[in-house]
């Protein structure tokens, strides 16, 4: 067609962003296997006055590609998962009640100090939402993986009669990393923190 011109990116935006492609995927080239494994050590279910409360202690170290990202400024975003099962012979079990818990660690340079956000909602990259600075990526860390009481349903939500387990989940959410980082992440084992563990709620006379 007379008079058409090919469009063209925008320099300074397409070079940014190849930048930024680049630098990802050099992130997760160099990192050892298995970097990113987890594990659920403890998983304690209780009922008390204040409903189905859960602890939990879940395993994982940062691989070098996921810490570089977070000393340049990029948030991590880890999810809990907690669903309460009933017990069901004729189909799947019914879920009855549960939450999530949405953390966002990020590292401050200007202060030197890490910053751990909670939220039983998404954060998003903003990071608006109350939080706790900690001195040192061990502590920050150690908050993460470390849950205490937490309320996932209330008693009435149980029925006298029937039996309960509980399905834990804990997972790094890859979905909330600038685009670049998702797409050198897919398929990349050591950007995959995932773990995952079930248990039965004892009933009410602790059988």
């Amino acid at each position: 067609m007379r008079g058409w011109t090919r469009p063209r990116l925008r320099r300074p935006r397409a070079e940014a962003w190849l930048r930024a492609l680049a630098t990802a995927f050099l992130l997760l080239l160099f990192v050892p296997a298995g970097a990113g494994a987890a594990e659920v050590t403890l998983l304690r279910l209780e009922r008390s006055e204040e409903g189905v409360l859960l602890s939990a202690s879940v395993r994982f170290e940062l691989p070098p590609a996921i810490e570089d990202a977070l000393l340049k400024g990029v948030p991590m975003f880890f999810v809990a998962d907690a669903s309460l099962l009933r017990d069901r012979w004729y189909w799947y079990d019914k879920h009855v009640a549960g939450g999530s818990r949405h953390m966002r660690l990020s590292f401050q340079p200007l202060t030197r100090r890490w910053r751990l956000q909670v939220s039983p909602t998404p954060i998003g990259n903003s990071g608006l939402s109350l939080g706790q600075s900690f001195d040192s990526k061990e502590e920050a860390l150690a908050a993460i993986q470390h849950i205490s009481r937490w309320k996932i349903a209330e008693l009435s939500d149980l029925e006298a009669e029937a039996r309960y387990s509980v399905d834990f989940r804990f997972r790094l959410d890859v979905s909330q990393l600038p685009r670049p980082f998702q797409i050198g992440a897919v398929g990349h084992a050591d950007w995959n923190i995932n773990a995952g563990r079930s248990q039965r709620l004892a009933v009410e006379n602790g059988r």
